[in-house]
């Protein structure tokens, strides 16, 4: 059995103070509630601002559209067995994103993605998962081939540094899916 986190408990906005307490009150403003996510980063502050400035930093700069991000989102956490953020971007794919759910439903469930580029980016965002960013030549010749340039490959790098941040948390945490994200439960295989 893997440790789970004993003396911290998931911060609110009334339990935290100083800069979690900022980071939670922002949080709160930006998204109109607190994911059970952040109130675990809290405890540590600097994790979660380095999380959240990085994960904000991705959406904006890295070029990728909504649907793509939510594909490296999305594999990231299935490598790595995170229930909730599996739930979390199922959720954010649906509804801010609009990706097709049978793309969503496809990673969630580890079959083909019909989209080849589509495909090839959530192949790729694997490949540099599981090969801790050792990718082969034929791998990014693959990825190229499917209309991504060589800073995308930073961007997914920079994607898998932000999901590991929050996945080893909640792993942790063992963080309760949040009632907005409980229409997409996920499930890791034991």
């Amino acid at each position: 059995m893997t440790y789970k986190i004993r003396d911290l408990a998931l911060l609110t906005i009334d339990s935290a103070a100083g800069k979690a307490r900022t980071l939670l009150e922002r949080a709160k403003k930006k998204l109109g509630f607190v994911p059970n996510m952040y109130g675990a980063m809290a405890n540590e502050p600097a994790l979660f601002e380095t999380y959240d400035s990085g994960y904000d930093a991705f959406r904006a700069e890295c070029g990728f559209t909504p649907v793509e991000q939510e594909v490296i989102f999305l594999v990231v956490s299935r490598e790595n067995g995170c229930d909730y953020c599996m739930a979390a971007h199922s959720f954010l794919a649906d509804v801010m994103a609009k990706a097709p759910t049978e793309t969503t439903d496809a990673i969630r469930d580890g079959r083909p993605i019909k989209d080849s580029k589509i495909a090839a980016l959530a192949a790729f965002a694997s490949v540099m998962v599981d090969s801790r960013g050792r990718p082969t030549e034929a791998d990014v010749a693959a990825f190229k081939a499917a209309g991504f340039s060589e800073r995308n490959i930073l961007g997914v790098i920079l994607a898998i540094s932000v999901k590991t941040l929050s996945n080893y948390t909640n792993h942790i945490f063992d963080t309760p899916v949040d009632a907005a994200f409980a229409g997409r439960i996920w499930k890791a295989a034991a």
